[in-house]
């Protein structure tokens, strides 16, 4: 019998890519794989969601070349 108090950790969510809509995961335990990257951007755009790698590697240089 199971203890009904334990529970499994939860599913990563199924997200789609602001920009691109490429489909990633996002693991809500804070073992996501943005986590392991070197840029931390706020949310690019009001409304917009996650952005996969690529488009968050993209914005980050994006943004380092504007401050400049």
């Amino acid at each position: 019998m199971t203890n009904p108090k334990e529970s499994s950790p939860p599913e990563p969510r199924r997200l789609a890519c602001a920009r691109c809509g490429t489909e990633f995961g996002c693991d809500l335990s804070g073992n996501c794989w943005c986590a392991e990257e070197t840029a931390k951007l706020p949310m690019p755009v009001e409304g917009e969601d996650c952005l996969c790698r690529e488009c968050l590697r993209k914005a980050a240089a994006e943004a380092s070349a504007a401050a400049r």
